[in-house]
């Protein structure tokens, strides 16, 4: 998997604060079950990886 989000592109939300204190997702399209999360003030820190589900069922409690 790390060869994958490597490769993969990473976002963060547009309503980002302008000193980059966010959380950066990827979700690379050859492997559509995972998502990498990593902090965007410290890419090369690494990233971790949850499943696309478990993601899912976080941002809807999240928005709730």
């Amino acid at each position: 998997m790390e060869a994958v989000l490597a490769t993969s592109t990473w976002r963060k939300s547009s309503r980002s604060t302008p000193d980059n204190s966010c959380v950066e997702v990827a979700r690379p399209a050859s492997a559509r079950d995972i998502v990498g999360l990593r902090d965007s003030k410290n890419p090369d820190a690494g990233h971790i990886t949850v499943s696309a589900t478990a993601f899912a069922a976080f941002l809807g409690d999240v928005v709730r």
